[in-house]
């Protein structure tokens, strides 16, 4: 048998039903290797006691053969920003100080129910706003594929933490979340697979909101059977949160392994950027290439509105944040610094808890909102939402998924890119289209750049066809190979 946190999910899964391995055996080597990796700060709260004694009820229930599923017995982290009943839950930010929810998020509820074991709460950036985990309150995320050149790398936000977690071994998988790319561009960074599934498809209950309309909870895993496999145990509707769909949720595994053969993947020429590194060109080519050899029509598509995403993105997400963030007052919950009045404690607490990050986003949503600019900015950015929108319903017209890029570059240095939040936000630019529009994506790892570091493409499928989607990306994991893993692991 091969390491114990080398495995995947399903390989896992494996091992466990033939009785090789238990549940506390395979908990035990990630408590293990989350010691030996704690330099990389992917966890805010390791729960070492919680997850041993869900294996040991695991292991309990298959001794008595009566499993809940493909998760039951599995290792995995939770991104900070999922409420977990009676386990520090942060958002990595020094505002919710000591906050320990009494009630657990519903996709973690799922997961809890599935009998799948929590590890602990990975970092982030700091109520997921950021690019590159360095936002966190906890300190920044340590990419486990670096240093390079003597350079810590970044892992890419805000999921970092729970990307680092994944590639660095010290968990078979872990749940991120998505607002604008936030689960795929640290797949990428990090070479692991992240999807986001379709808006609605997983509970936003008890998830710390950022931008409402946007955020969409999604695994993190080391193959596409695995992120499948995962989002069986995560999704499903609930009549606690109003934006969850009411349709039934099909087995995501039930495609794999069909191919391609017979499908239309779209190429739009708008997600070629001027200035773009050759590798990344290189890899989308790649990428085309591989899917055609394999039965796959490629056909050009358009997506004329492409260019407006990240700015009608960027008014969006901080008028909800600003919306989103006003609770937090000092009054209820959390961090609280005394004042002189009501106001003084209002302002002392906002002040000290956020960080500047969140405070810029705030004031953007703030001023957007705000009487006289409402209609020029956000009111006009709705409307340019619903034509990025429009653009992807008239694409999947001639094609059944679009293949582009998932960043426009590799993980960089920690602190390379903090005094020009523009290039930050730059990150973004090949993930944010389809969260405006909804719409399911994967990043599945898929090279290597010239410094040896992962590369990840990225496909989008229509509202609520995650089957194809993993359909695509397991034929396009497949076939390209990706085997490589960061340095010493």
């Amino acid at each position: 048998m091969s390491d114990l946190t080398d495995l995947t999910i399903a390989a896992a899964r494996d091992f466990l039903a033939k009785g090789e391995v238990s549940s506390r055996e395979l908990t035990e080597a990630h408590i293990k290797a989350m010691e030996t990796q704690r330099g990389i700060n992917a966890y805010v709260t390791e729960t070492p006691g919680i997850a041993l004694e869900r294996a040991d009820a695991s292991d309990k229930r298959r001794a008595s053969k009566d499993l809940k599923g493909a998760m039951d017995g599995i290792p995995i982290a939770v991104k900070d920003l999922f409420c977990t009943e009676g386990v520090l839950s942060t958002a990595a930010s020094h505002i919710l100080d000591g906050f320990t929810p009494p009630y657990e998020s519903t996709v973690t509820r799922n997961l809890r129910d599935a009998g799948a074991v929590m590890l602990g709460k990975a970092n982030m950036d700091e109520f997921a706003m950021g690019s590159a985990n360095v936002t966190s309150h906890y300190g920044s995320v340590k990419n486990p594929w670096g240093p390079k050149d003597g350079k810590d790398l970044v892992p890419g936000g805000s999921s970092g933490g729970s990307a680092a977690a994944v590639a660095a071994r010290t968990c078979l998988a872990a749940t991120g979340t998505d607002t604008g790319g936030s689960i795929r561009q640290p797949a990428s960074f990090c070479g692991v697979v992240g999807m986001k599934p379709t808006y609605g498809r997983c509970s936003r209950w008890g998830i710390v909101a950022f931008a409402s309309s946007l955020d969409q909870a999604g695994p993190m895993t080391r193959s596409v059977e695995d992120a499948a496999i995962m989002l069986n145990a995560m999704a499903g509707h609930d009549p606690k949160d109003s934006t969850s769909a009411p349709i039934e949720t099909p087995d995501f595994t039930a495609t794999l392994g069909q191919g391609v053969k017979g499908l239309k993947v779209g190429i739009p020429a708008e997600y070629r950027m001027d200035g773009a590194p050759d590798e990344i060109e290189a890899l989308w080519r790649k990428g085309t290439e591989t899917l055609k050899a394999q039965g796959a029509e490629i056909v050009d598509v358009t997506l004329p509105h492409t260019k407006y995403a990240l700015p009608t993105y960027y008014i969006v997400a901080p008028a909800e944040a600003s919306s989103n963030l006003a609770r937090y007052d000092g009054v209820r919950y959390g961090l609280r610094v005394e004042g002189g009045t009501l106001d003084d404690m209002y302002l002392n607490t906002r002040a000290e808890g956020f960080g500047a990050e969140v405070r810029r986003r705030i004031m953007i949503g703030t001023y957007v909102l705000s009487a006289g600019y409402y209609d020029a900015y956000y009111l006009k950015a709705q409307k340019v939402r619903t034509l990025i929108a429009d653009d992807f319903r008239q694409a999947y017209e001639t094609c059944d998924v679009i293949l582009t890029p998932t960043t426009p570059s590799a993980a960089f240095a920690i602190g390379e890119k903090e005094d020009d939040p523009i290039a930050m936000y730059l990150n973004d630019i090949f993930t944010v289209p389809s969260s405006l529009a909804g719409l399911p994506g994967i990043s599945v790892p898929a090279g290597l750049d010239a410094g040896g570091l992962p590369l990840g493409l990225q496909l989008i499928a229509p509202a609520f066809d995650e089957l194809t989607l993993f359909r695509v990306a397991e034929t396009l994991e497949e076939a390209i190979g990706f085997d490589a893993k960061p340095e010493g692991l």
